[in-house]
């Protein structure tokens, strides 16, 4: 500890400082080498090994990665690269293999004579795994020989070490290692995350099959797409309507490879993917810029050039009616990619916009031209797109216009906060008058503002611009949040840091819930990038003993409170006690002393009950919204909010065992 001098002030010397060796700093400071030691880090951990494995296959070296998930809440990811090297290292004077598993930022990403491409270097590298496992095992095979070397914590328990050899031609790596306890809040790997990651890997890389196991459900998929990004677009579109087959442009220029592959659909939203080195740059870039400008440029010369567009229309189709129905992936693989942007996966390498835009703008022409009926096709979906954009416009002015005339520029409904600055302020988007009315009452007014809606809003996925701007509660969504729509929109003039959705714990609520994050997802898709969407967690139990009074967001909460109380597992038809309008509990269902009342909507609570359990910075519980994979969250949508029947049916039977439905 350091001692203060006579002058107050504490003696901060060379001795102040402490430094971390090893990987001591990774295990002090988790998350800022994965984002968070919750179920996200966790599954960034697989993420890490399987990118390694990507790079051999990137370098032309491996065409297979097997992960599998044990019994004993390990996992291993074998792939057959190289095999990390095992000689001496020159300068560390020991073993390539535990240097690489020892030593943050070591490993072949930073020579380009040993990877032209990387998606290694986005990511923290397997030492950050070791560092954070309990235990960690590498088995290597090379030059007919397989060596193994275990670690504890990050730490070697031995030298590397040959255990065997082989006759095969075979090559590889094997990592195995088991998730530290005392590290991450849960330890116990999702199925379904890790197969979306694999499956989109194994769409970016058509020449790499992807093997997810799982020991404990005795479960198996294989994933292998011969078509690449054809098959991904396919994919994504699986519930859409295409009206065409998907358009596929492959290029090279200046040593970075090209690949684009897209179709139009009968949708009215848009779907569009980046990659760069297989990283998904949620934020776009200098390849998406260059993607669009040569979207627009040809069709509009082509149109122009075979009269598709009549010489007196008063219409211009602009980038904006390209997007409109718009499904496509964009893959670039670049030798030194520079990212920016509010997560750090935004390209901004400035020549390669030129370079996909000269490589989309010559393949696509091409197409065109020998592809007359379906430029057809898209030149006039993308017409009624600029229809429905000119009647936005207006829709848009009339909102304007009306709000000029009044004095708040705000929804008469919206109960603002007093402080102005963005980052420290905070909306409730609640359901109902009633759950309203509480929050109003209950909040802290300084600095949270609460918007109550009416009922369930429109589906914006099934629906136009102009039809969805004419809504009024998405009008008051709009207003009250302050960064406009579509083409007007600026995240970065949210009127609020936080815009939580605050809905019942109920089916009804979470359709409402649903609605909001689609028209979220699909028109304000940059306030959830920035990390601004939360979704609030209410209890789902109040449970008092005498004066003493506890809540509950779960069944399993709620039992291990009745446990601590000394009460045991209750019966699920006992402790579902409907409480009253003036919310005093049942007098007749006393379960040993404890009255539990189930909650059926957030305007049960009082104001005083709302702010305790909900809204209390201090005590509440709120979900960040992330896109961790777009991709994957646009399947969802579509499937949730389209029109396919047979899908949703679908996806709701397989995951119905994890709803919680108030019945």
């Amino acid at each position: 500890m350091a001692k203060e001098n006579g002058n107050g002030q504490s003696n901060y010397t060379a001795s102040s400082i402490n430094v971390l060796k090893g990987l001591e700093a990774v295990r002090k400071r988790p998350a800022m080498y994965i984002g968070d030691v919750g179920s996200r880090g966790l599954h960034h951990l697989i993420n890490e090994v399987v990118d390694n494995a990507i790079d051999e296959a990137l370098a032309g070296f491996n065409d297979r990665v097997i992960v599998t998930l044990h019994k004993d809440g390990s996992v291993s990811v074998e792939d057959r690269g190289r095999g990390i090297p095992v000689d001496i290292h020159p300068v560390e004077k020991k073993s390539a293999l535990e240097v690489v598993l020892t030593v943050l930022h070591a490993g072949g990403k930073f020579d380009k004579n040993s990877y032209k491409v990387s998606g290694g270097l986005h990511g923290v590298g397997v030492s950050v795994v070791n560092a954070l496992s309990e235990w960690c095992k590498v088995e290597v095979k090379r030059d007919g020989k397989i060596y193994f070397q275990e670690y504890q914590r990050g730490v070697p328990k031995a030298p590397v070490k040959q255990i065997g050899t082989y006759k095969s031609e075979t090559t590889g790596t094997k990592v195995t290692f088991k998730p530290d306890k005392e590290i991450f809040k849960t330890t116990k790997f999702n199925f379904d995350t890790v197969a979306e990651r694999l499956r989109e890997l194994a769409y970016l890389n058509k020449e790499v099959t992807m093997t997810l196991r799982d020991e404990n459900e005795n479960q198996e998929e294989v994933y292998r797409f011969k078509g690449g990004l054809i098959d991904f677009v396919k994919y994504l579109d699986e519930q859409r309507t295409p009206l065409h087959k998907p358009i596929y442009i492959e290029g090279e220029k200046e040593n970075t490879p090209v690949e684009i592959a897209f179709e139009y659909s009968d949708s009215y939203s848009e779907n569009v993917h980046t990659y760069v080195n297989n990283i998904n740059t949620i934020e776009g870039g200098t390849h998406l810029v260059g993607f669009r400008t040569a979207l627009t440029r040809t069709f509009n010369n082509y149109a122009a050039k075979n009269g598709l567009i009549k010489e007196n229309s008063k219409i211009t189709l602009t980038g904006d009616d390209y997007k409109e129905g718009l499904t496509a992936v964009i893959s670039v693989k670049v030798m030194e990619p520079q990212f920016e942007g509010q997560t750090k996966t935004k390209l901004g390498n400035s020549e390669v916009k030129s370079i996909v835009e000269t490589i989309v703008g010559e393949k696509l022409f091409e197409y065109l031209e020998e592809n007359a009926s379906v430029a057809k096709k898209i030149i006039e979906k993308c017409m009624k797109a600029a229809e429905a954009r000119e009647a936005a416009r207006k829709a848009r002015e009339l909102v304007r216009r009306k709000n000029a005339l009044d004095s708040m520029h705000l929804p008469g409904k919206l109960a603002d906060c007093s402080i102005n600055d963005p980052e420290h302020c905070e909306i409730y988007i609640v359901e109902g008058d009633s759950a309203g009315g509480s929050a109003k009452q209950g909040r802290d007014r300084r600095f949270q503002a609460i918007l109550p809606i009416k009922g369930k809003i429109l589906n914006v996925e099934k629906a136009k611009i102009n039809k969805i701007l004419e809504n009024q509660e998405i009008q008051a969504i709009i207003s009250a949040i302050g960064a406009g729509i579509g083409e007007d929109f600026d995240a970065n003039k949210s009127r609020y840091g936080k815009i939580i959705l605050m809905t019942d714990a109920d089916v009804d609520g979470s359709h409402i819930r649903t609605l909001l994050l689609t028209f979220l997802y699909r028109h304000m898709k940059d306030l959830i990038s920035a990390g601004k969407v939360y979704i609030a967690q209410p209890p789902l139990y109040k449970i008092k003993k005498g004066k003493e009074e506890f809540y509950a967001f779960d069944e399993d909460e709620r039992d291990k409170i009745l446990k601590r109380l000394k009460a045991g597992k209750v019966d699920e038809t006992v402790v579902e006690i409907e409480e009253t309008e003036n919310q005093e509990e049942n007098p007749e269902q006393p379960i040993k002393g404890i009255v539990i009342s189930r909650y059926k909507g957030l305007g049960e609570m009082n104001p005083e009950q709302l702010w305790s359990t909900t809204m209390n910075p201090e005590t509440r519980t709120i979900l960040q919204v992330n896109i961790e994979s777009a991709a994957a969250a646009d399947k969802i949508f579509e499937t949730l909010m389209g029109d396919a029947v047979e899908p949703r049916r679908a996806f709701i039977e397989k995951h119905a065992k994890y709803a919680n439905l108030d019945v």
